[in-house]
């Protein structure tokens, strides 16, 4: 029998299960453990940095029915830290325990094109775009989509699976580069900046949305958050209500990441959308009065939802394992130490044991009375790190400590 996902809360001291062993399920662990849960994860990788902190691992494949039912069988319900976990694990599990978001909300973010279609059906804009999943449809492109970029249907994250072009011969090198797989071919805009909104929605349909952020990308890796968005509060506003409706017209149980284009003439358009914690999101931890993984854990185990409200501005900086590299290639230790020095940095790091270029290890969020002060704050931890200058805060004077200056 199908589990009643609108029950009673889950008392702390029960078991939550966490679908991934990545950095996101790390976090989830140590929120949920904070409220007096145990955690225990699936994971196919024995040292993942959630199953290092969690009270047990079950190494095995997500989709190792066995292991699924092992999960169901300890914990009284079941969650997941990325997307790409198969829908028909999701699915299995549901039937023993209620599993928190669907399986058919993280299937409608596993595909480019459903989820382009579900967006647009909720009456919000995307971005011009075609199908290219056959010899065909890559023949009939629309000229008018170029420049564009080419993106995999599935798998793709992190600028992985995309490739930029130009024209129609472009188009059908990349094509063929990412082995002729469906792909979503969308136009490239003049962006104003890039947003996401994170939203928290219990099976009861009560919401509660975190500030706007505005996000800045280096080659395809979230580079740099600020929380909140350098954006009207009507313009806000407008961003979380399109959240809510699409949370909504979801029936969305769980954390919701919206990510979104402002074009120069303010229009908004919703990029994609990942049903879980969200990188742009990680400030909230120290940001705000309840993190987005606190979020996560309260509304598995049915709980209120927590405060979105921020209580200080902050900087999210991405630390990526070029940082644990100097320019000739040899190992480095970060510079940690003088980083910790400069007031309102909080450092996280994820426990990875090898550095990789690319590689997410950890993030810094720079607090600071006010934007203009996190900003300056963060670029001094940029210099300290070698880091390259996020554009955002480019002209920012670097400062370890105070500043001046309002919110723009």
């Amino acid at each position: 029998m199908t589990p009643d996902t609108k029950s009673r809360a889950i008392a702390p001291g029960n078991w939550l299960g966490m679908m991934g062993g990545g950095q996101l399920g790390r976090m989830f662990c140590h929120a949920a453990q904070s409220l007096g849960y145990h955690v225990c994860v699936l994971d196919p990788a024995a040292d993942g940095p959630a199953g290092s902190v969690a009270d047990r691992q079950i190494v095995a494949a997500y989709d190792d029915g066995q292991a699924l039912r092992e999960l169901a069988r300890l914990c009284a319900a079941i969650t997941t830290e990325f997307e790409n976990v198969p829908a028909a694990s999701l699915e299995l599990l549901a039937a023993l325990r209620p599993v928190r978001p669907a399986a058919a909300a993280v299937a409608a973010a596993q595909d480019r094109l459903r989820e382009k279609a579900f967006v647009l059906s909720c009456g919000v804009p995307v971005a011009p775009h075609a199908p290219v999943t056959s010899t065909d449809e890559l023949a009939a492109v629309d000229p008018s989509l170029f420049p564009g970029i080419l993106k995999t249907v599935r798998l793709g994250y992190d600028g992985k699976g995309q490739r930029a072009v130009a024209d129609a011969a472009a188009l059908v090198a990349a094509w063929r580069d990412l082995g002729a797989q469906p792909c979503v071919l969308e136009k490239r805009l003049a962006l104003r900046r890039e947003l996401s909104v994170l939203i928290a929605r219990g099976a009861d349909g009560a919401c509660a949305i975190f500030p706007v952020n505005e996000n800045e990308h280096g080659h395809g890796i979230l580079s740099v958050t600020l929380m909140p968005a350098r954006i009207s509060p009507r313009q806000a506003e407008r961003a979380r209500a399109i959240a809510g409706a699409i949370a909504a017209r979801l029936d969305y149980v769980g954390v919701l990441c919206v990510e979104m284009f402002e074009l120069p003439d303010g229009e908004l358009l919703v990029n994609e959308m990942a049903p879980r914690p969200h990188n742009s999101g990680h400030a909230t931890i120290d940001a705000c009065a309840t993190s987005q993984f606190s979020q996560q854990a309260r509304v598995l185990a049915g709980l209120p939802l927590g405060d979105c409200s921020l209580l200080t501005p902050a900087v999210m900086l991405n630390l990526l394992g070029d940082l644990w590299f100097d320019g000739a290639g040899r190992e480095r230790v970060p510079a940690f130490e003088q980083v910790l020095a400069v007031p309102g940095a909080c450092l996280h790091l994820y426990g990875k044991e090898q550095a990789r270029p690319g590689r997410k290890m950890g993030h810094v969020t720079v607090l600071g009375a006010t934007l203009d002060v996190a900003m300056a704050r963060a670029a001094a931890v940029a210099g300290l790190l070698g880091m390259e200058l996020p554009a955002a805060l480019a002209g920012i004077a670097p400062v370890a400590g105070g500043g001046s200056g309002g919110q723009p």
